[in-house]
């Protein structure tokens, strides 16, 4: 068993992201701008955000974080992101998600100028993924094609099942991993919580994307032998022994499902750092397009 160590690979990519903003800037083209929006003050959203802007940092973007207050109105909040819509410098705008139930996600995302979506998830970029057009792939299935090309994790022909079926993670890892492409090429079942023989279809995975958000789910007599197990789930749970109070779990039971597995992702330092990675790549792109 082999850990897919997330921050390993992370700190790989953005070195390279960082080289490449180097070259940037000795030819004098423009460094990438990131903008990214938190609404609130939840404590998940928080610690995300920190994250983003922290590695903007490390590579040499510019960033800038807008910190707005959770009674601001959908329309008012639509104004801040058609401001950053028309600013020259930004380069990719991010809304942290959730928003305040006040706010429609949807009319705050299709709002976002598809040229500057480096979350992938404006209609726009989601459909030309779909029809496997040049776009903003969505971060963390994004994050998750670049660990299994880093480990050199052979996908062709394997029976890949994904377990989660959301616009940011299960249809979009369904559409990458069936794609003609390297990683890809793999047989894939999306399943959900309606699934009824989920245990069985399991069992037939050569690969399992954990996404459906239920801390250890994904139990030890659902995985068969060598499977490859990459776990999407953070998840909150009670924990008296931590100063917090709790502690980040997945959707795997990570102690009795690793020792079957040939490579999984651990939770925290999995698949989190690589979403991040999948953001910068973005960024990047979105800034070399100009």
């Amino acid at each position: 068993m082999q850990i897919l160590d997330g921050a390993a690979v992370s700190a790989h990519i953005k070195e390279q992201i960082r080289q490449e903003v180097v070259e940037l800037k000795s030819d004098g083209k423009k460094v990438p701008h990131l903008a990214v929006i938190i609404v609130g003050n939840n404590p998940a959203s928080e610690s995300y955000v920190s994250n983003k802007v922290k590695s903007c940092g490390e590579v040499g973007f510019g960033s800038s974080l807008i910190r707005l207050d959770a009674t601001i109105s959908e329309e008012e909040l639509l104004s801040v992101v058609n401001k950053l819509n028309e600013d020259k410098d930004v380069d990719g705008i991010l809304v942290q998600l959730p928003l305040p139930k006040h706010i429609e996600e949807n009319a705050v995302i299709n709002a976002i100028n598809p040229t500057k979506d480096v979350d992938g998830f404006h209609p726009i970029s989601q459909g030309k993924m779909v029809l496997g057009l040049p776009t903003f792939l969505p971060a963390t299935p994004y994050g998750i094609m670049l660990m299994l090309e880093h480990y050199k994790i052979d996908t062709v022909g394997k029976h890949c099942v994904v377990i989660g079926r959301s616009n940011i993670v299960g249809t979009p890892m369904t559409l990458l991993m069936s794609r003609n492409s390297n990683p890809g090429n793999a047989t894939v079942t999306m399943c959900h919580s309606k699934t009824s023989n989920l245990k069985e279809i399991c069992l037939q995975a050569d690969i399992i994307v954990a996404a459906i958000g239920r801390p250890f789910f994904l139990k030890e007599d659902m995985v068969r032998d060598g499977a490859v197990v990459i776990d999407v789930g953070i998840n909150r749970i009670d924990d008296a022994s931590k100063k917090s109070g709790f502690r980040l779990v997945g959707d795997v039971d990570f102690d009795n499902v690793a020792p079957k597995c040939s490579f999984i992702t651990p939770v925290p330092k999995g698949v989190g750092p690589m979403t991040i990675c999948g953001l910068m790549k973005n960024t990047l792109l979105a800034a070399r397009g100009k």
